[in-house]
């Protein structure tokens, strides 16, 4: 069974990662998927996989702190396809430092990409989600359901050391998930959040001179010590990392019908943690 036929989703930051599986099994599910990202290149390279498998994709270049490039990737998806009804707000990265020693730069950047990106892309949706939702309550049909996800992290749920910026921004998506769900409730759109713990992507790989991220031309590092990988593990029940599929697994659940009664939730997905 698809879950999610003729759907059409953006999931942002989906060139690689987390976003990467879940656009892959989105589409294995029969959404049609807008794969964003801010480099092209894992764009097109996500979209190609899913049009190798059979699936549906538009691969579109945006950076979602620029309004010029929402408005682009909203106006591409809707000109594609028509409308929309999955949002999945998964782009971010780690800019990490002691409270003491962090600058203005990393604390707004974190809130610009966490909070206030995902706060512009929903705004920027309201005629495709809320509004069409308005015109079919309107005219006496059934509204569809339609959905929101937005991606948060144990960092926001439960605080971590060395990321006050990047913590502050997914505890404030937490904020926004929960007040949205109840402002939108009506129109049968549903908004919930995912907190993930240690899932095994670049952000959790071991720090290096090849793990970065480019931003207005200045190198940010990712990743973790490799001592904290090492020992992570020991507290996680599983004893593992997450792999990006098993979260992807999590976003097909709050994007598909299963959750039809399920909003304003922040699910935490740590390997019982």
């Amino acid at each position: 069974m698809k879950l999610l036929e003729n759907k059409v989703a953006i999931i942002t930051g989906s060139g690689r990662g987390i976003g990467a599986a879940a656009a892959l099994l989105f589409a294995a599910h029969g959404a049609r998927v807008v794969v964003t990202d801010i480099d092209p290149n894992p764009a097109h390279e996500t979209a190609a996989a899913i049009h190798n498998a059979g699936g549906t994709a538009l691969a579109v270049a945006a950076d979602v702190t620029r309004a010029g490039d929402i408005e682009e990737l909203i106006g591409q998806t809707v000109n594609a396809y028509g409308g929309m009804d999955i949002l999945v707000n998964n782009a971010g990265y780690t800019w990490d430092g002691m409270l003491h020693k962090m600058s203005d730069d990393q604390w707004e950047a974190m809130l610009a990409v966490h909070l206030t990106a995902p706060f512009r892309l929903i705004r920027a949706a309201v005629p495709y989600m809320r509004e069409a939702a308005k015109k079919e309550k309107d005219s006496g049909q059934p509204m569809n359901a339609r959905k929101i996800i937005n991606v948060s992290s144990t960092s926001g749920t439960r605080g971590n050391v060395g990321q006050a910026n990047y913590a502050a921004g997914k505890a404030g998506i937490i904020g926004l998930t929960k007040t949205l769900a109840k402002e939108w409730g009506a129109f049968n759109i549903q908004v919930n959040a995912v907190a993930f713990g240690y899932i095994d992507t670049r952000l959790t790989q071991s720090e290096g001179p090849d793990n970065f991220t480019q931003r207005d031309g200045q190198k940010i590092k990712l990743g973790i010590p490799e001592a904290m990988r090492q020992a992570a593990p020991m507290f996680i029940p599983m004893g593992r990392p997450g792999t990006a599929a098993e979260a992807a697994g999590v976003l097909l659940f709050f994007a598909s019908a299963l959750s039809d009664y399920v909003s304003g939730q922040v699910l935490e997905v740590t390997g019982g943690m």
